[in-house]
């Protein structure tokens, strides 16, 4: 082979890895660990999983309690 064919040859195997599928979906890499801190969103609040209920002076900053899945539940069946 002449030198310009091992060029033209190592451009198309190197570029051939642009089309090659992406890795699988690894559902363990996305997972909430109970063991990790918290991390800090780009908004600058931390990821909460479960809030307690919290009441503020200002309505915005309180978290109001969550109903039960029946509660919830008898509520969606009601408006139905």
């Amino acid at each position: 082979m002449t030198a310009s064919k091992l060029i033209v040859l190592a451009a198309i195997m190197a570029s051939a890895s642009a089309f090659a599928p992406a890795p699988a979906f690894n559902r363990l890499s996305t997972a909430v660990r109970a063991e990790e801190e918290p991390k800090k969103g780009s908004g600058g609040m931390y990821d909460t999983r479960d809030p307690e209920e919290f009441v503020d002076e200002d309505a915005r900053k309180s978290i109001s309690a969550a109903p039960s899945f029946e509660e919830y539940m008898k509520q969606r069946a009601a408006e139905q």
